[in-house]
């Protein structure tokens, strides 16, 4: 009966398929195109969780040149299609309704036994102009799903960094070094966490931040993400 209420209130059309959105959990993106989000069952790198061309090959290149210091990286599926679609929503256009059910379908991923739960940060300037960060509304219903904390605060971005898009991996992996904090290193010393962040390209940023965590004297660092996506 709500839905119909809703339809009828405030009627939307799936930017997907175009057809009517009857379904207030997803919308606008209609139940019918939701329910073919799939994940990514390719190749992949077995430590970044990059996907590969071929399932002979282990690692990428990144992780062989350059290991990085976090145990394992994963995400769902690819930066495409609806998946695509949906993150943008929530990112850009600020329809938070959607971070619930997207964190379910992180939930679905193969999860490692954590002890605590953080979002990779905002910059102080970027969350005021945004007015919230999408990472941290997944980490909350993950860390809620998985029943252990949701350390907000612990990682901060201390320094304000020029976007991502269209850098390349060096360039990335250059404007955000340093740029991450930790604020209370007695509570994730000796710690297994789990970093989340909506989407990973090239990972330079959850390096950067798995970096810092490690060097706060966190055990392991595990990093979760909705969406791989390619270099822009």
């Amino acid at each position: 009966m709500l839905n119909k209420l809703l339809n009828v209130l405030f009627p939307e059309s799936c930017p997907v398929c175009r057809k009517p959105s009857t379904f207030h959990k997803t919308a606008p993106i209609c139940a019918e195109c939701w329910d073919g989000i799939s994940p990514y069952n390719g190749a992949i790198c077995r430590i970044c969780g990059k996907s590969l061309v071929s399932d002979a090959s282990i690692e990428c290149g990144g992780c062989i040149t350059k290991k990085p210091v976090f145990k394992q990286a994963r995400s769902f599926g690819l930066y495409d299609g609806t998946l695509k679609e949906a993150i943008n929503l929530l990112k850009y256009h600020k329809i938070k309704r959607l971070s619930k059910p997207l964190s379910a379908i992180i939930s679905t991923a193969e999860i490692t036994g954590t002890d605590a739960v953080l979002p990779v940060p905002l910059y102080k300037k970027r969350l005021r102009h945004r007015e919230f960060n999408q990472s941290a509304l997944l980490a909350k219903y993950l860390a809620g799903n998985m029943g252990v904390p949701l350390a907000m605060g612990c990682l901060v971005k201390v320094r304000d960094t020029m976007p991502q898009v269209g850098l390349s991996a060096q360039e990335r992996e250059k404007n955000i070094k340093n740029a991450f904090e930790v604020r209370d290193k007695g509570f994730i010393q000796g710690k297994t966490l789990m970093l989340v962040d909506d989407v990973i390209t090239t990972g330079a940023t959850v390096r950067e931040c798995s970096r810092q965590l490690k060097k706060a004297g966190a055990k392991y660092i595990y990093v979760m993400a909705l969406a791989h996506g390619k270099m822009d």
